[in-house]
Parts: structure tokens; C-alpha cells; sequence
């Protein structure tokens, strides 16, 4: 009897372990897909300089931060 019960746990424990790894290789997938997105935008970012312009809020005073990058070198 206890034979049965430890074939039928490791029968339901195959497919659950087969959707683990489906599910881990999707989230993989996702986040390639995120780095590739955040890599295209910090490329672009760096081949032209960026502004932020902030307003203090104890004096009024405008401050600019310019950041200036320079281009990735060609592959």
C-alpha cells in the first residue's frame, strides 16, 4: 500500500516539476526581452545630452543637471 502512494506523489510530481520549468524558462524569456528594452534606451540616451531642470522648493531657484554620455563603441 505504501509502494502505491509513493508512485502516484512522484506521477504528480513530474508535472508539476515540467510546469515549474516552463514557467522559469518564460520568465527567463521576459527578462531578456526587459534587458534588451533598457539597453536600446540607455543607447540612445548616451548618444545626446540630457537636462533635468528642477525648481528648489525652499529658495525658487531653478538648478540644471546636464548629464553628457558619450557613445558605446561599435561592436
Amino acid at each position: 500500500m505504501a509502494k502505491e502512494s509513493e508512485t502516484k506523489t512522484a506521477e504528480q510530481a513530474s508535472p508539476d516539476l515540467e510546469r515549474i520549468m516552463r514557467r522559469l524558462d518564460l520568465f527567463d524569456q521576459r527578462l531578456d526581452n526587459i534587458d534588451s528594452v533598457v539597453t536600446a534606451v540607455a543607447e540612445r540616451v548616451m548618444k545626446q545630452p540630457v537636462t533635468f531642470s528642477v525648481t528648489c522648493s525652499k529658495c525658487g531657484s531653478n538648478i540644471e543637471i546636464a548629464i553628457v554620455g558619450t557613445e558605446k563603441p561599435g561592436r
